[in-house]
């Protein structure tokens, strides 16, 4: 009997989900409870996002139980969440692989399973590409359903309520869960929340409340607009679903996700019933469940390193150089100290950008807008037009998402907006989804912007204090994620003169051009070179915008080579440079030129310095392009 089998053995006779759906409902906790200390075991070994996926196990389980995955697309947003899903959907041999090269990516990829029917890594995607399957679905004539899952805290942003404003007007059958696990938009109530959920997802409530409304339009107006309103509003105050519901979306919740029997019959309800518009089912977890450390920990497990997995004691990094991170946060708060026009925003990313530092010290000039990076932009843009200096701390695979604000509510009105961007370059086991690849180009490519890169520690300290000083237009400065280079501090920060860089090493043959952190790489490949009797100059840029003109002329001029290297795409530094040679003519003085960027494609995930190898952007692969054209 499958009563009798062993709590170890249900998880191994689930290689795919239609396996889950052979299990009588009495084994599901235990299917999750071993889903559960799968994902711990793995994670305890790789790292990765713990606390989100710990708190949708019994989600993610009755959601493949009651629906007929991969048939029907199962969308996570972001991914964060995914790892039980992965162990659900063949891949649990797998997990152990997580986030390390050539292995599992640390969110949903469609190249990965079948299971995976939409790829993600950023917040709020989800709902908008549930309701073009859903579209899909109904064009095709397919009965498939289309189910997203979301976080409250993706439920910040702009996008996700778009999507639903679209979904509301279009009764398809489309399923938003909405996972709440730190905002608690309301809290379940028990056994009567759970009971009032199954009733109100039944077709006899659907159908009692059709005929009431069929009955409520034959009454005179003024009585049967207070009969709806007074049935929304009663449900509201039980639920908390008048906002979902004004967006055309039938709200049922909250339930406890962490109980399998109020969640299947719920779900089954919502299966069975085709012809109904969108549905939000609010479901209430538990960030970390299941595992008291997680639980107790303030992130609740967010983003860990590898772990103890008895005390959840994370493995720390050999006491080396400060952060990025850090020194940048450091620094601010000093400028900050001295300026009280300071202020720093961040989307979400308090800890990550480290502002959460900035937040302790000065908690009137720290704004956390939430995954809004839209906002932060044009908030920050409005606090420069009243003379105040805001720092917009974001993520530069994150400020690709505030595009238009940077350029219209920024760059056209010449406000002093100065925006930190984190994470420049590759960032190691979250891949291409997470690599700063794009902002040298997309900010190169607006007038009157600053923009400036960080080859060590030192110059990140000197280019926040410039920053700080910039107060006729706005700047912008990069830097990467991980340890920094480890240079001697120095007693005395200035500011940097605007578009001049440095000659860091000089020689007389080769001339290589770094704008950012691949200085030091630069600096490795120019021994090399030396030792094969090609003096090779090193130079570093710090500007993209201004160029340092007078630097490149004397580099193009006196060398038989020249090659620049940044950590970005195409069209970014490499190309201003080129563009400055071609349009002054300098090209005939010295046409052997080359631009070493990042190649055109996306680098999987790897650790970042395996991910610059591959992408030719190591120091032996400086050389190389040296070699090939002297």
């Amino acid at each position: 009997m499958v009563g009798n089998i062993s709590e170890k053995s249900i998880l191994d006779k689930i290689k795919i989900t239609s396996d889950i759906r052979q299990l009588p409902e009495d084994e599901l906790d235990k299917l999750s409870a071993q889903v559960r200390q799968e994902m711990i075991e793995s994670v305890s070994q790789t790292g990765g996002h713990l606390g989100a996926g710990l708190g949708v196990v019994e989600l993610t389980v009755a959601l493949h139980y009651v629906f007929n995955t991969p048939y029907d697309r199962l969308i996570f947003d972001v991914g964060h969440q995914s790892y039980p899903h992965k162990i659900l959907t063949g891949r649990r041999n797998k997990m152990k692989t997580l986030r390390q090269e050539k292995g599992l990516s640390g969110f949903t990829k469609r190249a990965e399973s079948e299971y995976d029917p939409f790829g993600a890594a950023h917040a709020s995607t989800s709902i908008s590409a549930a309701l073009g399957m859903a579209v899909s679905a109904e064009l095709k004539k397919e009965d498939r359903r289309a189910i997203a899952v979301i976080g409250d805290g993706a439920m910040t942003a702009g996008m996700a309520y778009e999507a639903m404003n679209n979904a509301g007007s279009m009764k398809l059958p489309l399923i938003v869960i909405l996972n709440d696990n730190d905002m608690s938009i309301a809290p379940p109530v028990g056994a009567m929340s759970a009971y009032l959920s199954k009733l109100i997802s039944s077709s006899s409530y659907r159908s009692l409340r059709e005929v009431a409304s069929q009955v409520a339009k034959r009454l005179p107006r003024p009585i049967a607009n207070t009969a709806k309103k007074a049935e929304e509003y009663a449900r509201g105050i039980v639920t908390g679903g008048t906002l979902f519901e004004e967006l055309g979306f039938y709200y049922i919740g909250p339930i406890d996700g962490h109980n399998i029997q109020h969640l299947i019959p719920v779900l089954k309800n919502i299966r069975d019933k085709r012809e109904q518009g969108p549905i939000l089912v609010h479901v209430v977890t538990q960030k970390g469940f299941g595992y008291s450390p997680a639980e107790e920990s303030s992130d609740k497990f967010h983003g860990v390193s590898q772990f103890n997995i008895k005390t959840g004691t994370q493995n720390k990094s050999k006491n080396g150089a400060p952060s990025y991170t850090s020194v940048f946060s450091k620094e601010l708060i000093n400028i900050a100290k001295k300026d009280k026009k300071i202020v720093a925003i961040t989307a979400a990313m308090p800890s990550g950008t480290g502002l959460d530092i900035f937040a302790e010290k000065f908690p009137d000039r720290f704004f956390d807008v939430g995954i809004a990076e839209q906002h932060a932009v044009t908030f920050a843009a409005g606090l420069a037009a009243e003379g105040m200096k805001p720092f917009a701390t974001i993520y530069s695979t994150f400020l690709q998402r505030a595009y238009d604000q940077i350029i219209h509510d920024v760059a056209i009105q010449k406000l002093p907006v100065r925006f930190a961007i984190d994470r420049a370059g590759f960032v190691g086991a979250d891949g291409p989804t997470h690599a700063g690849s794009f902002d040298i180009a997309y900010l190169a490519n607006i007038p009157k912007m600053v923009l400036m890169a960080a080859s060590d520690e030192e110059e990140l300290k000197r280019m926040v204090l410039t920053a700080a000083n910039i107060n006729d237009r706005p700047s912008a400065f990069r830097y990467p994620r991980g340890e920094s280079i480890g240079v001697k501090p120095q007693k005395i920060t200035k500011p940097l003169t605007i578009g001049r860089g440095r000659i860091v090493k000089k020689g007389n043959r080769v001339a290589i051009l770094s704008f950012g952190a691949r200085l030091y790489e630069s600096l490795k490949a120019a021994e090399i070179l030396d030792k094969k009797g090609y003096s090779t100059s090193v130079a570093d840029a710090r500007f993209c915008k201004p160029l340092d003109t007078k630097l490149i002329r004397n580099l193009i001029s006196n060398h038989e080579i020249l090659v620049t290297i940044e950590e970005g795409v195409v069209g970014g530094f490499g190309s201003h440079v080129m563009l400055y040679l071609s349009n002054n003519g300098l090209l005939k003085i010295n046409s052997n030129v080359q631009t070493m960027v990042f190649p055109d494609k996306f680098i999987e995930h790897a650790k970042p310095d395996i991910m610059y190898k591959n992408a030719n952007m190591d120091a032996s692969s400086i050389v190389k392009r040296v070699m090939n054209f002297m």
